[in-house]
Order: structure tokens, then C-alpha cells, then sequence
């Protein structure tokens, strides 16, 4: 199967899944249209049978006998209504997880992701699927019956009724045609000014501190000005053809009644017949009117069905992976080399490092701005794939584990922190939904040296956390997703720049829990530029220009640093010391403690 038909095909298949419902619309719809003849006959048997004999009782009966079936329609009208509303929402259980799984794949894969719009294309897709669209595509099968009853009034009539639908219809197209670029081209286009003005959003306080905010309207403005006057030029056509539409069936409306009377004067139509076909002529074009809307609708359905088949074809659905023993930490990076994702052509951050660690070590990881410090602690964590090569915890690679499964015994700490709306505690446990152990959050807390801060918040762990841990300090808010990163003891953590929010005391802290870490014998990967953090690894990898330059014992790295000296060896090797072609010169220990590797000559990968 292609990958371009696989996002189709799960909509499809979340589609067909309402088959019983459909089912039962199909036959509550064909009981429906059948008693939609009542009226008619009705109005026919009273203009040619009551009014010409006189007779109450007959007009009597026949009224009771319309009443009762129309409440019957009208039941029958709600019960697939009904059936209707709870399919879409069916539809919605089958898709909404792939489509936030994709959303969220999406943007973890460096693209465009708007989560927001995916849901409303869910929502649109669902909308039309349960609205009236549905009722007409069950209704109008049954014009033709309408309009053989219609010819049987007589021809003339039947022949003005198909006419105006021909003509509708085609009126209707005419509007898709009009309209369908310009509705493309607005989404697009709506789309971009959305991802401007998030952006502005979760950048608001530098935006506003260095004046900004002019610019970078001008910015959202161009995107936005292009949705709204395609939008309104398409709603101009889009009026037009209503218009027309609109007067052209009262037109047909007051034409049939003027046939009709034409033809009973003209002594071939019965005045019953007159009205009943008035009548039938506005139910056969109320299903086309319905089928004109149900277009128009979607017009704009079809491009967030397009959207969302894109979007899922391009994540599909995770595979089920075999679960595998808990891991123990055993650390091995083979060769890896990556790109940041979503950049074609991107120079490669990382090339060919190569390190294994045991359970229990604590690898720091140093080198300058640029030098892929973040990319390999992401790759090591699984957030992103590799170009080349492989990252293996206890033997499987990474991106093998299911990740489910392998998240409780990961801790990550990016550099950028984020928390979730929710109290300090859900955002602590992971949002644990019933396995959140209140011991668990309070002795994460405490390894991380983080308790005694936490309880001086208003409710404590309870306290109520804004989107992005509004209300707490960056300082707050990193100790707090160290703590989460630490929550129900993961074998391997990997925390970049775990100090870079946080003052003496926080730092002490940081120490603190790293020891801790290391006696309890947790694999820990630590990206820092600050020496005081590195007394506490057992092993130092140096990178520059996205190679590895150095890896060994801490000690022997950090002293061949400072010294200068510069040997070769094979690549390294579990805890082995080595230096690669090249020189490795003196540390950079700069005045605000940041620690660096200054490189002579040109660095080459491991």
C-alpha cells in the first residue's frame, strides 16, 4: 500500500465503521420519505373528495389520519438524527488519538505542527458526516418517486420539476467550481497567520522588551490579509449563485401553481391534483437544496479531509512492538550522525560519535555552542531519529522500544523546560492517571532537592500550575521537571543544561541530586558548560563540530584539557581515553565558570 493511501484509508475505515448506523438512517430515511407523501395526498383527497361531496366526517378522518402520520415522521425524523449524532462520535474515538498522535509527530519531526487545526479538521469532517449532508445524500434517492408521482399528475408538471433540478444543480456546481481555489488557497493561507500568531504568543515578553510587536504584525498581517480577501471573494461568488439559486426556486414554486391552474382550467388537471403537486414540488427541491448546501459544505470539508489524510499518511499509526524486559541502563552510541529534523539539506549536527556506558555511569558532555551537544542528548533520549548509525539501551535500539513501555524508565530534561497546566504533583508524575503514587512524586522531590521549595508553594504539591508552569520562576520551573524527570526511579536520565535557571542554591541542589543519582547507580547523561556539576561524572565526552574529540574517565579528559596534550588512539571504547586527529587545547574556564574546549586544527569524528 502507498503511504500517501494510508491516512485515507484510516478515515475511510473509521467511515465505514458506522455501516449498522447507516443501516438504520437508510431505512428510518425511507420510512420518513414515504410519509413526506401524506400532505399531498392529503391536500388531494380534500380539494376532490371532502369539498366536493361536503362531507365532514370524511374531512374529519382524513385529518386525523395525516396528523398521526406525520407525528410518526417526525419520530422517525429524530431516531436517525439520533443514530447519527452517535456515530460522529464514534468517529471521534477512532480518530482523535491518531490525529493528536500525528500532530504532536508532526511537530517532533521539526514540521509545521498546529495541533489546533488538526482537531477542527477532525471536527469538520465529523460535523459533515453526522449534519444534514448525511440526510440528503438518504433523501434525495428518493426524489425520482416525487417526481413520478409528479408526471402522473402530469406530464407538464413532472417535465417543470426535473428542469428546475437540472437547473439547480448545475447552478450549484458552478459555485464549487468558483469558489473551491480560492477556499484552498484561504485555508493555507489561515493556517500560516494561526502559526504567526502562536509564535508572537510563547515569545510575548521579548517581543513586547525589544518593541517588536509592529513588525511582527506586519508579518502576521500579509498572511492574514490573503485569507480574508480570498475568503470574501469567494463568499461574493458563493452569494451570487445563492441568490440566484434562491429566486429561481420561488420562481419554481409560483410557476407550477400557475401551470397547474393552466391545466385545470384547461379542464386535464383536477384542482386536488393542483395543489398536491404545488406541494411535492417544494419536497422534490428540498432534497436538492440539501444536496446544494451539503456541497457547499463540502467544499470546505474536502480540504480539511485532504489536510488530515496528509497528515496521517505521513505518521502513521506507532507499530506494535514486542515489550522487552525493563532496561538496566547499558548505554551504547554506535556511529550516529543527524540533521535536525523538518530542515532539508541541513548541514549534520552530529557525525560519527561513537561511546558505551555501563549502569551507573554519569557522562558529561561538553563543547561549544553549536557543537550538538542538544542533538545527541535528543537522539540519546529517542526524541529524534538518526541519519546514520544507532543508539542502543541494553541492547535494542532505541527506537525499537515502544515508547509507552520504555517512558517510565526514561527521564529527560530539555533544555528548553516545560510544564503543564495542572497542580505541581500531576506535572511531577508524568499526568499518571490512576498509578501515580503520592510516595513516588515526594521521593522524586527529594532526590532532586527540590521538596523543601516545593512545599513553600501556596497549596504545595497541590498548587495549580497556568500553561508553560505559569506562576512558577524558571528557576522553579526546571527543578520541578528535574523532579519529573526523576519521578519512579528511571535507570537512564538525561538532563541538558540542567543549571541554566538556577541560582547558588539550586545548584547546590543540582549537585546534590546528581550524587544521589550516582550512588543509586542511574546511567545519567549530563550537557552542561559548568565545571562545578562535572566533579560529580565518572566519564567526560568532548564534542566539537559535531565530533567527538575526547571520551575517557573525567579526571584523565579534563587534565589531557588542560594540558594540551594530544595522542591517538582507536575510537573509544567503553571508559577508555581518547583523543582524535588533531589537537585538543587547553579548557576554556571563562569568568561566569562555564567550562569549553578551545580546538586547534580540524576535528575528526570518531
Amino acid at each position: 500500500m502507498k503511504q500517501t493511501d494510508i491516512g485515507h484509508d484510516e478515515i475511510c475505515a473509521a467511515v465505514l465503521s458506522m455501516r449498522g448506523s447507516i443501516r438504520a438512517v437508510a431505512a428510518f430515511s425511507a420510512a420518513a420519505n414515504l410519509l413526506m407523501l401524506a400532505p399531498s395526498l392529503y391536500m388531494l383527497q380534500v380539494y376532490d373528495r371532502a369539498l366536493a361531496s361536503g362531507n365532514l366526517f370524511t374531512l374529519g378522518m382524513l385529518t386525523v389520519m395525516v396528523i398521526g402520520l406525520l407525528a410518526l415522521m417526525g419520530a422517525l425524523e429524530y431516531a436517525r438524527s439520533r443514530v447519527i449524532i452517535h456515530a460522529g462520535s464514534r468517529i471521534d474515538d477512532l480518530l482523535a488519538r491518531r490525529v493528536h498522535q500525528s500532530a504532536f509527530e508532526r511537530g517532533l519531526a521539526g514540521g509545521q505542527s498546529n495541533a489546533a487545526q488538526a482537531t477542527r479538521d477532525l471536527d469538520a469532517i465529523r460535523q459533515f458526516l453526522t449534519g444534514n449532508a448525511v440526510f440528503a445524500f438518504f433523501d434525495a434517492p428518493w426524489t425520482p418517486l416525487f417526481l413520478i408521482v409528479m408526471f402522473l399528475f402530469h406530464p407538464l408538471i413532472g417535465a417543470l420539476a426535473l428542469a428546475g433540478i437540472i437547473i439547480l444543480a448545475a447552478l450549484a456546481w458552478l459555485n464549487d467550481r468558483l469558489s473551491h481555489d480560492l477556499l484552498k488557497q484561504a485555508g493555507a493561507l489561515s493556517v500560516q497567520a494561526m502559526q504567526s500568531v502562536e509564535m508572537q504568543l510563547r515569545n510575548s515578553d521579548s517581543i513586547e522588551s525589544m518593541g517588536m510587536l509592529a513588525r511582527l504584525y506586519r508579518l502576521w498581517r500579509g498572511p492574514h490579509r490573503g485569507y480574508v480577501r480570498r475568503q470574501a471573494l469567494a463568499s461574493e461568488r458563493s452569494a451570487l449563485i445563492s441568490a440566484i439559486s434562491r429566486t429561481f426556486r420561488l420562481a419554481l414554486q409560483s410557476l407550477v401553481l400557475g401551470l397547474g391552474a393552466w391545466l385545470v382550467i384547461d379542464g386535464r388537471m383536477s384542482a386536488g391534483m393542483m395543489i398536491a403537486g404545488s406541494i411535492l414540488m417544494g419536497r422534490v427541491l428540498t432534497p436538492v437544496d440539501q444536496m446544494i448546501a451539503a456541497w457547499r459544505q463540502w467544499a470546505s470539508t474536502r480540504l480539511s479531509w485532504e489536510r488530515l489524510r496528509a497528515l496521517l499518511s505521513v505518521h502513521p499509526a506507532r507499530p506494535d512492538r514486542l515489550p522487552l524486559p525493563a532496561p538496566t541502563g547499558n548505554l551504547r552510541v554506535e556511529g550516529v550522525s543527524a540533521t535536525p529534523p523538518g530542515v532539508p539539506n541541513a548541514t549534520p549536527t552530529v557525525l560519527g560519535v561513537t561511546f558505551a556506558l555501563e549502569k551507573g555511569d554519569m557522562l558529561g558532555i561538553i563543547g561549544p555552542s553549536g557543537s550538538g551537544k542538544s542533538t545527541l542528548g535528543r537522539l540519546i533520549a529517542g526524541v529524534w531519529k538518526t541519519r546514520a548509525g544507532t543508539v542502543r539501551l541494553d541492547g535494542a535500539d532505541i527506537l525499537h522500544w515502544d515508547r509507552e513501555r520504555l517512558g517510565p524508565h526514561v527521564g529527560y530534561l530539555p533544555q528548553e523546560v516545560e510544564l503543564f497546566a495542572g497542580t505541581v504533583a500531576e506535572n511531577i508524575s508524568r499526568f499518571a492517571d490512576t498509578d501515580a503514587d503520592p510516595v513516588k512524586i515526594t521521593d522524586a522531590a527529594v532526590v532532586a532537592g527540590a521538596h523543601d521549595m516545593i512545599l513553600t508553594l501556596p497549596n504545595g504539591y497541590d498548587t495549580r500550575l497556568g500553561p508553560g508552569g505559569q506562576g512558577l520562576s524558571g528557576g522553579q520551573r526546571q527543578r520541578i521537571a528535574l523532579v519529573r524527570a526523576l519521578y519512579g526511579n528511571p535507570c537512564l536520565v538525561i538532563l541538558d543544561e540542567p543549571n541554566a535557571s538556577l541560582d547558588e542554591a539550586g545548584e547546590k541542589a543540582l549537585v546534590e541530586a546528581l550524587t544521589r543519582l550516582r550512588e543509586k547507580r542511574v546511567t545519567t547523561i549530563l550537557i552542561t558548560h559548568r565545571p562545578k556539576v562535572l566533579e560529580v561524572t565518572t566519564k567526560l565526552l568532548v564534542l566539537g563540530g559535531g565530533r567527538a574529540h575526547a571520551f575517557g574517565p573525567t579526571a584523565e579528559v579534563l587534565t589531557r584539557m588542560r594540558g594540551g596534550a594530544a595522542s591517538k588512539s582507536a575510537p573509544p571504547q567503553g571508559g577508555q581515553v581518547v583523543s582524535m586527529p588533531g589537537t585538543i587545547g587547553s579548557a576554556a574556564l571563562n569568568a561566569d565558570g562555564a567550562a569549553g574546549a578551545a580546538f586547534d586544527g580540524k576535528p575528526s569524528g570518531v
